[in-house]
């Protein structure tokens, strides 16, 4: 793959027979930007287990400290006195049936969490080909199937994040935006991490972190040592 001048030049600054440590990591990162937007830091964590088995899937969320620097776009699905909770709240879409349609024949997806109390969960099920694909269907793992729509809205719009396997057993997440300063990235590294580290499957036997990559959404990526995360 063919890249850019500025990204070369950026590359230069890593050493990719190296396994930094995070502060180093970062400090890079913020050394290798070169865009004109506010790029978000992202991991990527390669793991050994397998997702096909249910006991060794990995899902859960987690409150950033610094939040993720995004303006997150909540829809809950709740009817009656807990749509009036999650309005008061600060959720930007409330409804119920009546927006089925609306996402699944018009396409209609101008939100990024969806929250839903679990009596709306049936109605919430006939979107799963839908919302499924797009990582937005809600779970109780992730806090987003809850009775507590309050707490919900104000932990997402906090900067909680869901991590998850994909398909090829690797976890991907947001850790916030290039713009924040070295110590608030690493607040949010660390807590992201702690989660990782905690949720590891008891029945995982080999390897838990294969391989932990730091990168920008357009720069190099800088490879995490991951040894220092094994207990």
């Amino acid at each position: 793959m063919k890249r850019g001048k500025k990204y070369t030049e950026a590359a230069k600054l890593v050493d990719r027979s190296v396994l930094y440590d995070a502060p180093e990591a970062i400090a890079l990162l913020k050394k290798a930007t070169y865009t004109k937007f506010d790029e978000t830091v992202e991991l990527h964590i390669r793991t050994g287990c397998d997702g096909r088995h249910a006991e060794e899937q990995i899902r859960g969320a987690v409150v950033l400290p610094n939040g993720t620097g995004k303006t997150v776009r909540v829809l809950v699905f709740a009817k009656g006195a807990k749509a009036d909770e999650a309005q008061a709240a600060g959720a930007d879409f409330v409804g119920a049936e009546e927006l089925i349609p609306r996402i699944q024949n018009e396409g209609w997806l101008d939100f990024d969490v969806v929250v839903a109390t679990p009596d709306m969960m049936g109605v919430v099920g006939r979107l799963g080909k839908v919302l499924g694909p797009k990582g937005l269907m809600p779970n109780p793992k992730a806090g987003t199937v809850t009775m507590d729509v309050t707490k919900a809205i104000n932990d997402i719009k906090a900067g909680k994040i869901e991590y998850r396997l994909d398909k090829s057993n690797i976890v991907h997440v947001p850790v916030g935006k290039i713009s924040f300063t070295e110590e608030q990235i690493q607040q949010n590294f660390d807590a992201i991490m702690a989660a990782i580290v905690k949720a590891k499957p008891a029945a995982l036997k080999g390897t838990y972190m294969k391989n932990i990559t730091l990168t920008t959404t357009m720069g190099p990526g800088v490879r995490l040592n991951p040894m220092r995360f094994m207990a």
